[in-house]
């Protein structure tokens, strides 16, 4: 019972998060949430994102500055479209560990709902070596989350998360996450020449799919799978982790 209603809340948003507007056919939420995957029809977002300089923390700053913009620019269009209310996040850029929402630990990003601020720490290791995509991955997964909590579908998994069992925390935690990820594969339908990554999608797949393994995030070769299919389908009705199989988001 507690699934099914998620999963009718994320049915809700999938209904009215249409296709973008510049994908060709209109397609509908019902026939993305059907499987239909097609890649075709998607017009290219210029965004103009800068080059990194090697050991520049004002340069990466620079860059994450630019892929909000960029990505702010996607999702105001694609909500636009859909009749709903967008609101963008406030992005903070740090080279510290504090935000607004507590320590930023692990991968550098946080999402933090309460204040609808997406918190980024620039890394040491992305001074040494700053992979463009890898970077750029930060913001536009950071903003999946962003769009879920204008859906109001982090609302609905915090009322579900309390209450459920680990296991089920677990699932939740995944399917949020995994949703999180194909959001970012569908703004990179758009705006993957513009983020010019430096390596092919299908070379940046499987590397996505041979990452190490996170509790909350669940297994690389689910999370590669999800962005994978937005990034193909163009449009949030691909996006419907909560009605797909276990295996699927563990």
């Amino acid at each position: 019972m507690r699934v099914s209603h998620l999963a009718v809340v994320m049915c809700m948003v999938a209904g009215l998060l249409v296709p973008s507007p510049a994908r060709a056919g209109q397609r509908t939420a019902h026939a993305g949430l059907s499987g239909e995957m097609s890649s075709g029809g998607v017009m290219p977002l210029e965004c103009d994102v800068p080059a990194i300089r090697l050991g520049s923390v004002a340069s990466l700053r620079s860059f994450h500055h630019a892929m909000a913009d960029c990505a702010d620019r996607f999702w105001a269009v694609t909500f636009a479209v859909a009749g709903l209310a967008y609101t963008r996040p406030t992005v903070t850029i740090t080279t510290g560990t504090d935000s607004v929402c507590g320590t930023i630990t692990g991968n550098g990003a946080h999402y933090c709902p309460e204040q609808r601020t997406i918190a980024v720490r620039i890394m040491r290791h992305e001074l040494r070596d700053p992979f463009r995509m890898n970077i750029a991955h930060s913001i536009a997964h950071e903003w999946g989350h962003h769009v879920q909590q204008l859906t109001g579908v982090l609302g609905a998994h915090e009322a579900l998360y309390a209450p459920a069992s680990e296991r089920a925390r677990t699932l939740l935690s995944h399917r949020l996450e995994m949703q999180a990820e194909c959001y970012a594969g569908v703004f990179y339908s758009a705006a993957l020449d513009s983020i010019d990554p430096g390596i092919a999608w299908e070379a940046w797949i499987e590397a996505v799919s041979k990452a190490d393994e996170s509790e909350t995030h669940g297994k690389p070769s689910n999370l590669a799978l999800w962005q994978d299919r937005g990034f193909r389908g163009g449009a949030t009705g691909f996006c419907d982790t909560w009605t797909a199989g276990d295996s699927q988001v563990t």
